[in-house]
């Protein structure tokens, strides 16, 4: 599990922390996801961020594999918001587009465009934490716009009449920017 915590003073980013939480293969998947709680709750402790980015799940072919990402997804996310931090998530393909401009890229090429964007002491041992990075480079670059799904901590209620879109809602927000 990569992770990332960057300081943006306005168009300034500057990286925090970056690396990955490498998981003991051989323990029991219910530790490994009580190590994820653990180090995201440190993190939040540790840097007090006021938001959280996340990668959504891709969905491959294997089953088994999508279940236990999302079962570690759900955790770090669960950690951030019983900090009281906001989540939004965004696609892989996002991701890329915000930091590359092709939404296909490689990791190598993810990498590349990073060290553009910001001062990176050493490179990380693995692309886990880059992609941490993008991610949450990705989500400053979007702050505001309405292209990811955010979370405010507060349950939906599922019966209600269909919830408004992200569109909806940027448009109730900005009525000045309707032509």
């Amino acid at each position: 599990m990569g992770y990332s915590v960057l300081a943006v003073s306005g168009n300034d980013l500057k990286v925090i922390e970056l690396d990955a939480l490498k998981l003991p293969v051989k323990e029991d998947s219910y530790v490994r996801l009580q190590l994820i709680h653990q180090k995201v709750s440190e993190l939040v402790r540790l840097h007090r961020p006021h938001t959280f980015a996340i990668e959504a799940p891709f969905f491959g072919k294997n089953v088994q594999s999508m279940l236990k990402l999302g079962r570690a997804q759900g955790v770090a996310i669960a950690a951030a918001m019983s900090g009281g931090i906001p989540v939004t998530e965004y696609s892989p393909k996002r991701v890329k587009q915000a930091i590359t401009g092709n939404g296909n890229a490689d990791k190598e090429q993810v990498w590349q465009m990073l060290h553009r964007i910001v001062t990176i002491e050493e490179s990380p041992k693995y692309f886990d934490a880059t992609d941490a990075l993008a991610v949450a480079i990705c989500h400053h670059f979007s702050d505001g716009l309405p292209q990811a799904t955010r979370s405010t901590g507060r349950a939906r209620n599922p019966r209600k009449a269909k919830a408004a879109t992200d569109w909806d809602r940027f448009l109730a927000a900005n009525p000045d920017r309707l032509a």
